[in-house]
């Protein structure tokens, strides 16, 4: 373990974008209004988590390029897309697009596995090959060879009056350096190092342990370090570390006792791993910057990474989020060795 914290040199958040059923629109444009202010306060990235059949962004990857138009500096991620529901080739396609019109700053994150609640939903989403699809690294190795320029045709030329190509357009030829594996185990952590991918860690692990226990902390570590290991960059492949983090710094007193109140509620799920997959979730961090910024530089994960994407909770009203993202920003970023972008 290094002897000091590295200087956190990216700061960024992820939000799930919240919405009333009614009023589809407010909660997206709340979202939009979120990610300008992450670009004012001079955060490095602004991330979107992926919610399918529920009120929260069901489509990451439309309202980035929305605020791609909104934004000039901010780098834009998806913190994950789960693949299960997607198409590789389509979505790679919708990935370059969104890519080159945000001028080079999309961050794709993505996972594998079976879509949530398949058996409930595969006649809706794959009516005539639920059995026969794959939802391994194969799915995330095919988006990373499209992205990247691989052929996605045994065609290409002219047809009459148009004109083919045979690898996905437009081409973005930064994005495929730009594309992160969100994993929580060991397997994850090393495939994602193997085909040159970023690795996003959040505050979400699986207990692989001897004992199938451990702390939260160190088992990340062990994520972080397994990465770079299989990684061509070695030391130098990014990693970025998602906590749910929350300053109080200008809170109300209402705020805070909000916040405690949220942290306290779900701390007892931290104590043991959690269901058949044996999940084990870091407690939320509640307290001033100071305080915060001395908890995560005692973190054993956390002093070997540069990066971080904060997780907003999901059920806080937006002036918590603006009250947690300018402290997030004045306070907690500078007292982490961060410096805002400009």
């Amino acid at each position: 373990m290094p002897s000091t914290p590295r200087p956190l040199r990216k700061l960024g958040f992820l939000t799930i974008g919240l919405f009333d059923e009614a009023d589809p629109r407010r909660g997206h444009e709340t979202t939009l209004e979120i990610i300008e202010l992450g670009e004012r306060l001079g955060f490095d990235s602004a991330w979107l988590r992926h919610r399918h059949l529920q009120f929260g962004i069901s489509s990451p990857v439309a309202v980035l390029a929305a605020a791609s138009q909104r934004t000039s500096r901010i780098e834009l991620g998806t913190a994950v897309i789960p693949l299960g529901w997607e198409n590789p080739l389509r979505l790679a396609e919708d990935l370059a697009t969104v890519d080159v019109l945000s001028g080079g700053r999309l961050n794709p994150g993505v996972s594998v596995g079976p879509p949530m609640h398949f058996d409930r939903v595969k006649e809706a989403l794959y009516p005539d090959t639920a059995d026969a699809e794959d939802f391994g690294y194969g799915r995330a190795r095919r988006l990373l060879d499209l992205v990247r320029g691989e052929p996605a045709s045994g065609f290409s030329g002219t047809e009459g009056f148009e004109v083919f190509s045979d690898r996905v357009q437009p081409h973005s030829p930064g994005l495929g350096s730009r594309l992160w594996y969100g994993g929580g185990s060991l397997g994850s952590a090393r495939w994602a190092g193997e085909n040159g991918m970023n690795f996003l860690t959040s505050s979400v692990v699986k207990a692989e342990g001897p004992d199938g226990e451990g702390d939260f902390a160190d088992l990340q570590l062990a994520l972080v370090r397994a990465f770079r290991a299989a990684h061509p960059d070695g030391d130098a492949a990014r990693v970025s570390q998602g906590l749910v983090v929350i300053p109080t710094d200008s809170a109300t007193p209402e705020q805070r006792a909000k916040y405690e109140e949220f942290a306290a509620r779900r701390l007892p799920r931290t104590t043991s791993p959690q269901g058949p997959a044996r999940l084990l979730f870091a407690p939320d961090l509640v307290g001033t910057s100071a305080e915060l910024a001395e908890r995560l530089h005692a973190h054993a994960a956390f002093r070997e990474i540069d990066e971080v994407a904060f997780a907003l909770p999901f059920t806080f009203a937006p002036e918590d989020y603006v009250q947690i993202l300018t402290d997030m920003a004045t306070h907690l970023g500078p007292a982490l060795g961060w410096k805002p972008g400009v």
